[in-house]
């Protein structure tokens, strides 16, 4: 069988191996669906933190089971699914707390260990969720969607309330989207005035604001000088990240989703003064990824226009320098194996 392995940054190679032998526990699924992240993109520019090469790439699955072990009994052959790519230890103290997002031992799929970026892959059978009412390509949108569930969901939204989301991409909109449907009334900030439009045009968000001019006079303008009560960093940007309090209201929240490969520094006076409150947001539960999949199967998130590229698994090498380019438009690239 195919698979795409990054040898080093900036190099993929396509080659075959044998389709791989699974355990009583585990399932062989046929892979349909892969999902460029954005860490997908920093680890090919060499830039990713907790990364070894060479690594096959592929968190972000949809896909058919094509055989189960004696002990996967809950699961058929031709289903449907959607895989939860944290391999958790399960009797670590987070694991205990039903925190296996942040396992002491943890394992992501595609980053720490291999990932689906091939035709067929073996995954523990606790780690699959069956989705037959669902396309292969919503299934694969489902583990990016619930990082931004997750951020939200640590952030208590409250109905009203007046939201910064810093980025635009894939995580950003994810967010935006969701924190809407939770009755947040978000102010989406980046830097390219096209994702800008995207976010007001086609996710509904009430106001945009360009990060390089301004934003915490337009900010304040917007929310009447109270500033946002919950501010959300989807950009892994260390101005972005460093700059995300200032919009912040006193006695808010501020939520770091993405994730920069170095030390930053805050003005702590600022952030002392506001009684901030800093939440840092790593993947997701199975919590997160059900209450993404009922927002899919209720038609409330515009998938149309989240997925911009669509290229075919022997076509995805040459495609993949075109997606580091942020003025492309692309915001998620999908690929079909």
């Amino acid at each position: 069988m195919k698979y795409i392995v990054c040898e080093q940054p900036g190099l993929f190679t396509m080659k075959e191996k044998e389709v791989p032998s699974f355990g009583k526990d585990e399932v062989l699924i046929r892979i349909k669906k892969i999902g460029i992240c954005g860490s997908d993109l920093h680890a090919y520019r060499g830039n990713q933190a907790f990364f070894e090469y060479p690594r096959i790439f592929g968190h972000e699955l949809g896909g058919q089971v094509l055989d189960r072990g004696s002990n996967a009994d809950s699961i058929r052959a031709g289903d449907k699914v959607a895989v939860l790519p944290y391999l958790n230890c399960g009797s670590c103290l987070a694991c205990r707390a039903g925190k296996t997002n942040c396992c002491v031992q943890l394992k992501v799929l595609g980053v720490h260990t291999d990932g689906g970026m091939q035709e067929k892959i073996a995954v523990p059978s606790r780690l699959v969720i069956t989705v037959n009412d669902l396309g292969y390509e919503d299934i694969a949108l489902i583990e990016p969607l619930a990082i931004g569930a997750h951020a939200l969901r640590r952030a208590e939204i409250r109905k009203g309330e007046f939201i910064v989301v810093m980025g635009c991409g894939p995580i950003g909109l994810g967010i935006m989207r969701q924190a809407q449907l939770m009755g947040g009334r978000v102010i989406a900030m980046d830097v390219i005035d096209r994702r800008l439009d995207l976010a007001i045009q086609k996710f509904g968000v009430e106001y945009g604001v360009r990060a390089d001019k301004n934003p915490r006079e337009k900010i304040t303008g917007i929310t009447n000088g109270e500033m946002a009560t919950a501010v959300f960093d989807a950009t892994g940007n260390k101005q972005a990240l460093e700059n995300g309090p200032d919009y912040m209201a006193h006695g808010g929240r501020y939520i770091i989703v993405g994730l920069y490969n170095g030390k930053l520094t805050f003005h702590q006076p600022s952030i002392q003064a506001k009684e901030t409150s800093l939440l840092i947001s790593r993947n997701a539960t199975r919590e997160d990824f059900h209450n993404v999949i009922e927002m899919l199967r209720s038609g409330n998130f515009p998938s149309d226009s989240y997925i911009t590229n669509t290229v075919n698994f022997d076509q995805m090498i040459d495609h993949f320098d075109h997606w580091l380019d942020r003025e492309s438009g692309v915001i998620k690239a999908m690929v079909t194996v």
